[in-house]
């Protein structure tokens, strides 16, 4: 005779439905936790393809200024901390020469203008291409720490420009005059000299 009693497999004890809830519900918890920094929005810089900016990219650390590196949503750029300490664009065009303030980081000259918002400084890489920008809060931040980071990422390329102050330019010497001009009380040759009357 067969006897109509089930034999349990345990599925149903209320102790292993709670391990079983555990084993399911910490990833979940965990990836929804790990959800909650949001993905930067950074419109790409125009040479963003350029594969020297995935050279770049590879380079830069996780943490510029004890602050962590976040996700972004575009190809050729970073950012870091939440709120958004810095933000990167690789690709940008490389400025020209300018009389904005230039200063030296690790060997890496940078552009300085303050930004549209006086709470952002606006640092531009000069001289080496691809260009780099970072936007870098102000109230949250110092330039000097977040470029100090970043620097060392873009020595691996040779600059083709520095930054030179009016101190670097030599001044000619007292008295005398431009190069291909006449000595002052001289007259161009093949022109009589002024007389007075």
């Amino acid at each position: 005779m067969r006897s109509n009693t089930r034999r349990s497999t345990g599925a149903s004890s209320p102790a292993l439905r709670a391990v079983a809830a555990l084993t399911i519900g910490v990833p979940v918890l965990a990836a929804a936790l790990s959800g909650c920094a949001r993905t930067v929005i950074v419109e790409p810089a125009a040479d963003a393809a350029n594969p020297k900016c995935a050279d770049i990219m590879l380079r830069l650390p996780d943490q510029v200024g004890g602050e962590q590196e976040r996700t972004t949503s575009s190809q050729g750029t970073k950012a870091w901390g939440d709120p958004n300490v810095a933000v990167l664009r690789c690709g940008v065009t490389p400025p020209g020469p300018t009389t904005d303030k230039c200063l030296s980081v690790s060997g890496v000259d940078w552009i300085s203008k303050g930004g549209e918002s006086d709470d952002t400084w606006v640092f531009t890489s000069y001289g080496r291409t691809p260009a780099v920008e970072v936007l870098v809060n102000r109230k949250l931040g110092s330039g000097a720490d977040v470029l100090a980071g970043i620097s060392p990422a873009l020595q691996a390329f040779q600059p083709e420009r520095q930054c030179i102050g009016a101190e670097d330019v030599d001044a000619p010497p007292a008295g005398s005059a431009p190069e291909g001009s006449a000595p002052a009380g001289s007259a161009p040759e093949g022109s009589a000299p002024a007389t007075a009357p």
